[in-house]
């Protein structure tokens, strides 16, 4: 549909889009090219993932559709992955694929529920564009088990292995290298995507010629971290580097702050992605450092906008999880309209030779279906909290929008 001037403005600065369609009648009038959408919709991931599927649906829609179909988009909940496990996963995506008969599976937030959701995706033989979870383990099937498992794709985030290297290139650039820093600690939440990161963190910090004074894994459920603290403490570590999912994450960056710890913390916090994550936990977030996916910065001409856009509409900015579903919405339909058809066999091949600028970076698959990351491609960037619940990214260097500060309660670098 038709949103006033703004999107028809819009629209025209966007021209490639002109390609999905001849006209917006005849799409109207053919059978929709449904969406399922599988995603923890009680979360801001998930919500932002919802959101953004839908913005990209009616902006294509406006342009006629594809191959003068109008795409659509179905929800289901796949639940709280701490509490529920994959149940409400598998429940889902059996829904999607035996109930509403969607084209396509987009979303996935947890890598346990996904890993659960695998066999059933390959058993309804839907292709399926994860834009949440991270194991690497995901997409390994394909290599695996190509027959079976080729219709997985993961759009968004790096892999839990390729997001591990950003991270060693964070605590050897930005922390070994520009601050100085000889002694660091790692603590993450007791999970897949953790176990698979930690060990790679850790010898990568050891290569930069740092000392891992300190490593520990915490049980999801946690809720009291002072004796972990304490012990990050003892350790004499000057930088604490953090695995968090799934956790309660505003308790702990709450009970960091009011216990003062001496050494700022930061790394990879999914939570406090969420733009009201620093009002939420009463500015206590403070000097945390949290790895993102999409920032209003300049990744590509695409960015910014988007960004602007989707504030505009929904009254918040987006999650890591918007970009990549986001840009799944046009990958699909692009690939859509190279092909001719729905069909899911010419579909994968086309997706394979997927080529795209989007709102993170230029997208490609590797021979796993894993989206590419590299000069000119999809990479990450470390964001900041600082004063007044800002955010600057403050690494990598070229896309930088702001200096790391220190914790209040220490001296600033």
């Amino acid at each position: 549909m038709r949103t006033g001037n703004n999107i028809v403005a819009l629209l025209a600065t966007t021209a490639w889009l002109a390609v999905f369609a001849p006209g917006a009648a005849s799409a109207q009038d053919a059978v929709p090219i449904r969406i399922g959408v599988s995603t923890a919709i009680q979360l801001q991931v998930g919500r932002d993932t919802v959101d953004a599927v839908n913005m990209a649906i009616e902006e294509i829609n406006a342009q006629g559709g594809v191959l003068t179909r109008r795409l659509e988009s179905v929800v289901a909940d796949e639940g709280e992955a701490a509490s529920e496990g994959p149940k409400l996963g598998i429940a889902a995506i059996n829904k999607l694929t035996g109930e509403d008969h969607v084209d396509v599976l987009l979303g996935g937030y947890d890598s346990g529920v996904t890993l659960g959701e695998l066999p059933h995706i390959a058993r309804a033989k839907t292709i399926f564009l994860g834009v949440g979870a991270a194991s690497p383990t995901i997409q390994q099937k394909v290599k695996d088990d190509y027959p079976r498992y080729k219709y997985l794709f993961r759009v968004n985030p790096l892999n839990s292995v390729r997001t591990a290297q950003g991270l060693v290139d964070f605590i050897a650039g930005k922390l070994k290298g520009e601050l100085g820093y000889s002694k660091i600690a790692f603590v993450g939440e007791n999970a897949k995507w953790v176990q698979d990161v930690m060990p790679i963190l850790k010898r990568g910090a050891l290569n930069a010629g740092m000392e891992v004074a300190f490593a520990d894994l915490f049980d999801v459920q946690s809720s009291d971290f002072a004796p972990l603290f304490a012990r990050v403490r003892d350790s004499g570590a000057q930088y604490l580097f953090t695995a968090i999912s799934h956790a309660a994450s505003d308790v702990f960056v709450k009970q960091w702050y009011d216990a003062k710890l001496p050494l700022p913390i930061g790394g990879l916090d999914v939570k406090s992605m969420d733009a009201n994550f620093y009002e939420r936990v009463g500015g206590k977030a403070i000097s945390e450092v949290t790895t993102n996916f999409v920032m209003r910065a300049p990744l590509t001409e695409k960015t910014s906008p988007w960004w602007d856009r989707f504030v505009a509409r929904y009254h918040r900015p987006p999650v890591y999880t918007a970009g990549g579903a986001y840009d799944a919405v046009y990958i699909y339909a692009d690939a859509v309209q190279r092909t001719g058809s729905t069909d899911t066999e010419g579909l994968i091949k086309a997706l394979e030779a997927t080529d795209f600028v989007g709102v993170r970076g230029r997208v490609k698959f590797d021979a796993l279906h894993d989206v590419m990351d590299g000069p000119g491609l999809v990479n990450q960037l470390f964001v900041q909290w600082q004063r007044n619940g800002e955010r600057a990214v403050i690494w990598p260097k070229n896309l930088a929008t702001g200096t790391m500060i220190n914790p209040p309660w220490m001296a600033q670098n």
